[in-house]
């Protein structure tokens, strides 16, 4: 059975729950073409989610949170537990993304540990990995994947595989405008399924959901989704508009 197309935007640190609200009740309306499908979900930062998944409630389209602490409570101020989030109705959450990692310290093992937590409470990790530039221009692009893949995946089992999305993103094409072509994408989508069926077997990684995010818009989101094993995208910048966003999905279909 082929994958379903998934797109999520990432919001980042975007919209007022005022604004928020506006952006779901547009991409409600304008959404409700594409039904059952492609999956669709937004991440707007953790003020606006209640809001969120209150507006989009009965939609075809699901709310992520853009991160999660691996504990249940306690001192860790600033941070949201995957109890608060499964208590409002998140159904996503974005784990290790590269801005994640570059500003604030996230490692492989946080992501690991970050990955159990929302398992832990039925949420759906969108788990990012990724080079650099110079780390793409040196060669070594499979070897920081293969070493981010199996630090996040470590202890997570095959069952539980199947709950997780794998976004790729190339930190040099995220914000910047440039895009690797869809060959190029292709190529490394490639590796990253076969590096998920040496872990779990040719079964299981064929059914895992591997998501393209590197500056997708609707203008490159046909080509790119139409490579084998690039299953979707997680979109920044074009997210945060409704026309866009929509048009970047029906470009995939």
């Amino acid at each position: 059975m082929a994958r379903k197309i998934f797109i999520a935007g990432n919001w980042k640190m975007n919209k007022t729950a005022a604004e928020a609200k506006a952006l779901c009740e547009e991409l409600k309306a304008s959404c409700a073409q594409f039904g059952d499908k492609v999956e669709i979900a937004v991440c707007p930062t953790f003020t606006s989610l209640t809001t969120a998944v209150e507006v989009l409630k009965g939609s075809n389209i699901k709310v992520g949170a853009q991160n999660i602490h691996w504990a249940d409570n306690g001192a860790f101020t600033g941070e949201i537990s995957g109890a608060m989030l499964q208590e409002i109705g998140v159904e996503y959450v974005i784990i290790g993304h590269s801005e994640r990692r570059q500003y604030f310290g996230e490692t492989d093992e946080t992501v690991n540990k970050r990955i159990m937590a929302a398992l832990k409470y039925n949420l759906k990790p969108i788990v990012c990995i990724g080079e650099t530039l110079e780390e793409r221009e040196n060669g070594t692009t499979n070897a920081v994947l293969d070493k981010q893949i199996k630090g996040a995946f470590a202890g997570v089992s095959a069952d539980d595989m199947l709950k997780i999305t794998v976004a790729y993103e190339p930190v040099w094409a995220i914000g910047t405008g440039k895009t690797a072509t869809p060959e190029m994408a292709q190529e490394t989508h490639e590796f990253i399924r076969k590096t998920l069926t040496d872990l779990y077997g040719a079964e299981v990684a064929e059914k895992i959901t591997v998501q393209y995010g590197g500056s997708m818009k609707d203008s490159n989101s046909k080509e790119l989704t139409a490579q084998k094993d690039i299953d979707g995208g997680l979109i920044g910048g074009a997210a945060l508009k409704a026309d866009s966003f929509t048009a970047l999905i029906a470009n995939t279909l």
